[in-house]
């Protein structure tokens, strides 16, 4: 007897056992089915799903699709969860691993949204990476009462303050803490490509040495340019890959997918490097939904894409963002990409 055999037939005695008492009691598991899919070269409502400014987009063609994950229920019965068990476009998972005990389901949707905003800055991060631009002390955002509000803004590269050099963030520490707070400064900065200078009055350190500019900083790629992601209602870091790879295609030098509907998945570093995500099964049946041709998929999620294959839609297993650009190049060519 085969493990399927097996485990329909366990299946069966469970329906028949418990019946409508089954229908009725509810289960710590939840369904799990095919989300959304996003073309990050497209628009949502109208509006680009990554925007630019200072720099026109390209022109390009084919789709790079982000896929996701949904749920169509909580607490299901037994015998939902044993259909589910048996339907290839639905997974069972245990409740607590989609909403955490001790966390309430508005929590859970923050954490996977901020998860989700943290994968956006490394998307872009690696992306500009890739294209060679230099890492700079970037603005990230502005703190509360900001001594530098309407000076500086999100996207600028901080260059220098009173004229001594700040390429990253321990030496902007080590200046600031050697001038008092409450003292004016030059800053100077580079915003979408131009050089520009601020004088901003610092606020003083919270220890009482030093000073503050007031702005949440991240150490990236500056680009003459600014990248704007827009894709609400979307959790978690799982996008990361197919956003750094639209940001390449629409400032980059090549049309990366040839024409094709390309999807994929897999959060991704600052660094490029690629990482498994869930639920990777249920992606790929949204990617053959909306005909991609190519599905790209981490390389500690293989094996569980191997297990079910959806036909007509080629998969390439990659581990870093370099990974995924070689197999992009292979398709265009018609050769057959490194597969899982």
């Amino acid at each position: 007897m085969t493990r399927r055999m097996a485990v329909l037939s366990v299946g069966v005695v469970l329906l028949v056992v418990f019946g409508v008492l089954g229908a009725a009691v509810p289960v710590p598991y939840v369904a799990q089915v095919p989300g959304p899919t996003f073309d990050t070269l497209g628009e949502i409502d109208g509006e680009p799903v990554i925007d630019l400014q200072g720099r026109e987009r390209n022109e390009v063609e084919g789709q790079l699709t982000l896929t996701t994950v949904g749920v169509s229920r909580a607490g299901l019965s037994l015998v939902e969860a044993v259909r589910g068990w048996f339907d290839d476009e639905v997974s069972v998972v245990p409740e607590e691993a989609v909403y955490p005990s001790g966390r309430s389901e508005e929590e859970t949707r923050e954490a996977n949204r901020q998860a989700f905003l943290s994968s956006e800055e490394a998307a872009e991060a690696a992306a500009l990476g890739q294209l060679g631009y230099p890492v700079k002390v970037v603005v990230r955002g502005l703190s509360e009462e900001s001594p530098s509000e309407g000076l500086l803004e999100e996207g600028d590269a901080i260059d220098s303050v009173d004229g001594r050099p700040t390429p990253d963030a321990e030496a902007l520490d080590q200046v600031l803490g050697s001038i008092p707070g409450g003292s004016a400064v030059v800053v100077g900065y580079t915003r979408l490509g131009e050089p520009g200078t601020a004088t901003v009055t610092t606020g003083a350190a919270e220890d009482g040495e030093g000073s503050l500019l007031g702005v949440l900083i991240r150490e990236q790629p500056s680009a003459p340019f600014d990248v704007d992601i827009r894709v609400s209602d979307v959790g978690g870091p799982s996008a990361g890959l197919m956003l750094s790879l639209g940001i390449l295609d629409l400032v980059g030098d090549t049309d990366l997918t040839g024409g094709a509907q390309v999807a994929g998945t897999g959060t991704i570093d600052a660094e490029g490097n690629v990482g498994p995500i869930g639920g990777i099964q249920l992606k790929m049946v949204a990617a053959a939904d909306i005909g991609a041709e190519l599905f790209l998929v981490p390389a500690d999620n293989c094996a569980d894409a191997l297990a079910a294959p959806q036909p007509g839609l080629t998969t390439a297993r990659v581990a870093t963002l370099d990974d995924a650009l070689d197999a992009l190049a292979d398709f265009r060519a018609d050769r057959a990409p490194d597969p899982c």
